[in-house]
C-alpha cells in the first residue's frame, strides 16, 4: 500500500507529449500516481513530481535527489542518464557510475526506488546508431537495480512503444497513449493490478508510400531536429526556464486526463 510517491527525472517523468486541457503537461509518472492513488482512501495519498527537462543526471543528482530524500516517500521513481548518454563522447560506464551513487542516497531514504532502462531505439533515425550505447547503459542499470532491490521498468522491451502512435511528433517523447501505456508497464512492475495490457495491440494502419514518408521526415527535420540541434550548439536546455510541477493532486489529475480523452 503505497502512500507516497515523488518522481524524479528529465522530460520523460515530466510528461512531454502528453499535454493536458491546458497545455501543461500530465505523463506517465503522473498516470502512475493515479493508479497508486485508486488504491488509497481518498486523500491518502500525497504525490510531487519533480522532474524537469533536458535536465543531465548531475543536474538531478542536485537538484531533486536532496527533495526526495527529504520526502521520503514509499516510492521514488528516478530515471536518469538519458540525455547524458544522447550527448556525443559520452562513457555510459562512467554514468551508470554516478548513477549508482544515487539510487544508493534514495535507497537509503525511501521505501521503494523503482528504475527505469532506455528505449530500443532501432526505428528512430536520429537515436538508432546509439542503441548499442543505450544497451550498454541499461544492463548498468539492471545490475544496480540487482544491488539495490529496485523494480525495473523496462522500457527496451516494451514492444508497444515501436509503433510511431507511442511517440509525439517530435520523435523524441512519448505521445500519450505511450505515456499511457508507460504508466501500465511501471504498475506492472510495482506489482499492481492495471486496468489494461500495455502491450495491447495497436489497430492496424493503412500502407504508407515512399513520398509520404519523405515528406514526413522533412517536415520533422525542419520543425524539430534544427531547433534541437540549434539548443546545443547554443548550450541551451529546453528546461533552463522551466520549473518542476512540485505536488498534485490525484483529483486534479484525473479531471485534466479526462479532459482530453
Amino acid at each position: 500500500m503505497i502512500g507516497s510517491y515523488v518522481a524524479v527525472g528529465d522530460s520523460f517523468t515530466e510528461g512531454v507529449g502528453d499535454p493536458g486541457p491546458d497545455g501543461a503537461f500530465v505523463g506517465w509518472a503522473d498516470r502512475l500516481a493515479v493508479l497508486l492513488a485508486d488504491r488509497r482512501p481518498e486523500g491518502d495519498f500525497r504525490y510531487v513530481n519533480l522532474a524537469v527537462r533536458g535536465k543531465l543526471l548531475d543536474q538531478i543528482v542536485a537538484d531533486q535527489v536532496p527533495r526526495a530524500v527529504e520526502l521520503a516517500p514509499d516510492l521514488v521513481s528516478f530515471c536518469a542518464g538519458g540525455n547524458d548518454i544522447l550527448r556525443p563522447g559520452t562513457d555510459p560506464d562512467e554514468v551508470a557510475e554516478r548513477f549508482e551513487k544515487a539510487i544508493a542516497q534514495l535507497a537509503a531514504a525511501c521505501g521503494t526506488v523503482l528504475v527505469t532502462t532506455g528505449f530500443d531505439t532501432r526505428g528512430v533515425p536520429l537515436l538508432k546508431h546509439l542503441r548499442g550505447k543505450i544497451a550498454t547503459y541499461n544492463g548498468h542499470v539492471r545490475a544496480v537495480a540487482d544491488r539495490y532491490g529496485c523494480p525495473v521498468l523496462d522500457l527496451w522491451s516494451l514492444r508497444s512503444v515501436q509503433d510511431r502512435r507511442a511517440w509525439d511528433a517530435d520523435r523524441l517523447h512519448l505521445s500519450p497513449e505511450g505515456h499511457t501505456r508507460v504508466a501500465l508497464r511501471a504498475g506492472l512492475a510495482l506489482g499492481l493490478e492495471v486496468p489494461a495490457d500495455p502491450e495491447q495491440p495497436w489497430p492496424p494502419l493503412p500502407p504508407r508510400g515512399t513520398l509520404e514518408i519523405r515528406r514526413d521526415d522533412v517536415h520533422w527535420a525542419r520543425e524539430y531536429l534544427v531547433p534541437w540541434i540549434g539548443r546545443r550548439l547554443r548550450g541551451e536546455s529546453s528546461g533552463d526556464h522551466v520549473t518542476a510541477k512540485g505536488t498534485l493532486s490525484p483529483a486534479d489529475i484525473r479531471s485534466r486526463i479526462a479532459k482530453v480523452a
